[in-house]
Order: C-alpha cells, then structure tokens, then sequence
C-alpha cells in the first residue's frame, strides 16, 4: 500500500490504526480525489481477513485498489470521483500470519485469553474477532469454550483489531454508506441482522445486495453457483457480535457480510480461480458503489 501511496499521493493515503496484539503493523489505504473533505461524497469501507483462514479476501481488496488507482478504466471514472474509499486488506494479521506458519485454517487472532481452559488444561489462544463487536454480544451462535474457534472473548471488544474497524466507524459514520465486511467461503451477500431481525431499510438494503450478486452472477464461472442474497440469519446461520450488524447500528445505512465462493475447495481456493474471483466480485463492489453514491445523494438532500 505504501508504494500505491507514493504513486498517487495526491489520491491515495496509507493510515496506520494500532498495532495487532503480537506488534504487526494494522493499515488502511484512503482513496479520494478531494483528499475526504467533500461532504456530498459517500464513503465506502472494506475490510478482509477478519477471519485469518481466508487469503482469499485479502486478494479481492487489493485488486480494488489496483481498479481504482493502477487500472482505472473509462466505466469506473464515476466510482473514484465520487465516492472516497477506505479499503483494509488484512484486519487481523497476527492470525493471517499464523495460518501461513502454523495451521493454515486457523481463525481468529493471537491473543492469550485471561481464561484458562480446565479441560484442555492450557491457556487458550485467540478470539473470533466477528463474535466480538457490541452488538448484541455472546447472545447467539458463539461459544463459551475460549479454546473454540467462535469464542468471541470475554468482553466486546477485547481485540485490538476490531477496535480499529470501530474507530474507522466512529470516525467517518457522518458520510459512511456502506460496510462491506468481506469473508470466504459460500457465495453469499448478507445482511443484518444476524439475530434475524430485519432492518429498518430492508428494501434499499436487499435492492443493493440483489444488485452485487446478479452483477457476479454475470460473470461467474459457468458451473458456479449463484450468489444468494439475503438476511445472514435466514440464509446462512445465526451470530452475535458481528462487524455487519455493529457497522449498521451505529449508523452505516448499508451494510454487508460478502462471502466469497469457494469452487469446492472450502478456504483453500488454488491460485487459478484468483483473477476470476477477483474480477467478478470488482464487479458488484463497482455495482454498489454507483448505488452508494445514489442513496447517499438522496440521503443528503433529505
């Protein structure tokens, strides 16, 4: 990121949140042509590898700066003139690391739970850091094992790493239009909230979601599935103490959980389907951006 920056510096802008629980470096990339002081411009946020198993996110995030910045095309001219962007690659790198060192499928982040685990007898490692913002926190779909992969900590948040995503929140909620909390895998455009209560603005929401997956589904593979698009607790399982749900209910109108496809491989997706995942899912990412761009016009003039 820090090369794009130094390429584009009167566009791109590298921003360094708090270190990670072991001390690696946490960064974002802002993309805007007005240096993020036009207030009629709508602010779209990504994010990926909150869960350290999916690589596969990190990639899709980094071909989004790549479109936006080294290959921006006539089509999307529209998207960095009017929406700023804020795009973090890796939320939890410590986990990220460690799936690459250690246990590829490993989950959640690094740090050493308070809590000693009688039946395993040992210190448990790490938190599932989208168990673990203050939305409805450890109510659904979490577990109590601190050694199990969806333990989501013993309090909201006790990482560092989903601090970071909400203080980016806090900070830009004035003009943020959509969320977009990218994971893998299952094909899937999701919105809140996970407890199966629908949000107020459920039409605009699923018109949006509706809008990324059929702009995929246009370009996909021809044996791939279909996304489906829908409330994540009737689609796909209930949770508690998401990043999608946190995000909408301290005000981002638009929200979302993206699952990226799998093709059969689960979180190990082979190198040969990375360019295709990464140019149709830019495709709905392009999608909703035109239409954050709507809403939030409409939004601001109301």
């Amino acid at each position: 990121m820090e090369r794009i920056a130094n390429q584009y510096p009167n566009i791109a802008q590298v921003v360094d949140m708090q270190k990670s629980f072991e001390g690696r470096d946490i960064k974002y990339l802002k993309i805007s042509t007005t240096n993020f002081t036009n207030p009629s411009k709508p602010i779209y946020f990504m994010d990926a590898t909150m869960h350290a198993r999916e690589w596969v996110t990190t990639t899709v995030t980094l071909y989004a700066i790549h479109r936006l910045l080294e290959d921006l095309r006539e089509e999307d001219r529209y998207l960095l003139e009017n929406v700023d962007w804020i795009i973090m690659p890796i939320v939890n790198p410590d986990g990220y690391e460690f799936s690459h060192t250690d246990n590829r499928l490993w989950r959640g982040t690094r740090s050493v739970n308070e809590t000693t685990n009688a039946i395993h007898n040992r210190t448990c490692i790490g938190v599932d850091p989208n168990r673990n913002f203050d939305v409805n926190f450890n109510t659904l779909g979490v577990s109590s094992d601190p050694c199990f992969g969806t333990y989501p900590g013993h309090e909201a948040f006790s990482e560092v790493e989903t601090r970071n995503i909400r203080d980016i929140l806090s900070e830009y909620i004035d003009r943020l239009q959509i969320y977009m909390d990218i994971h893998s895998f299952g094909n899937y455009v999701l919105y809140g909230m996970d407890n199966a209560t629908l949000p107020y603005n459920v039409v605009h929401q699923h018109y949006v979601a509706a809008a990324m997956g059929a702009q995929i589904d246009a370009v996909k593979l021809p044996k791939a599935p279909f996304y489906a698009v829908g409330n994540s607790n009737l689609m796909l399982y209930g949770t508690s103490g998401a990043a999608s749900d946190y995000a909408y209910v301290v005000g981002v109108p638009m929200s979302y959980t993206l699952e990226l496809p799998g093709y059969g491989y689960q979180f190990q997706v082979p190198p040969e389907y990375i360019d295709q995942i990464n140019m149709e899912t830019w495709k709905g990412i392009a999608a909703t951006g035109r239409l954050a761009a709507l809403y939030y016009n409409s939004r601001v003039k109301s």
